[in-house]
């Protein structure tokens, strides 16, 4: 029997929250975040002609995040968009993965997409996540006026030491 060149994608709508360390990074998590995504498998011919499984992994998200410029809330979208290739064991996946374009995975039973599709989002969350055009103009002092009172409020330690000293007028 012939094993089909294309598998049917296999898509679906779920809340972020269900990808735990994604959702440990949101700002404001909240449980109508939802994360879109769509798996789709095919076999290709390999170097030896034999079929090689791969699996093109599309996912897509906006999230909650501190923006680094103006420190107020920004929405930032997350899209992943990768190609994946199986091989059959750790040594071969290592020796291939440094030279392919395409990420190379072990193929397992127990293959976890869901994992899959939180370590892609989590790859895609920008370093410094900030808005093209903050709300407010990005505060660049670090003045406090209560700190500034209290430095005011100490008395001159020379003043205190010209106290001290005899009056010379006697």
């Amino acid at each position: 029997m012939a094993l089909p060149k294309q598998v049917p994608p296999f898509q679906e709508t779920s809340p972020c929250g269900k990808y735990q360390r994604l959702h440990a990074e949101l700002v404001d998590p909240s449980d109508d975040l939802m994360v879109q995504w769509k798996a789709e498998g095919q076999r290709r011919s390999g170097a030896d002609g034999a079929p090689v499984p791969w699996l093109n992994l599309t996912a897509h998200t906006r999230v909650p995040m501190v923006c680094q410029r103006c420190l107020s809330p920004v929405d930032v979208a997350l899209d992943v968009d990768r190609w994946f290739r199986f091989v059959a064991d750790e040594t071969t996946a290592a020796s291939e993965d440094e030279e392919a374009e395409e990420d190379v995975l072990v193929a397992s039973r127990d293959f976890d997409l869901h994992a899959l599709i939180e370590d892609e989002l989590l790859m895609e969350i920008p370093v410094t996540p900030r808005h093209e055009v903050c709300p407010a103009p990005a505060r660049f002092s670090a003045v406090d006026p209560d700190f500034d009172a209290s430095e005011n409020a100490k008395p001159n330690p020379f003043a205190v030491l010209k106290q001290l000293k005899p009056n010379e007028d006697k």
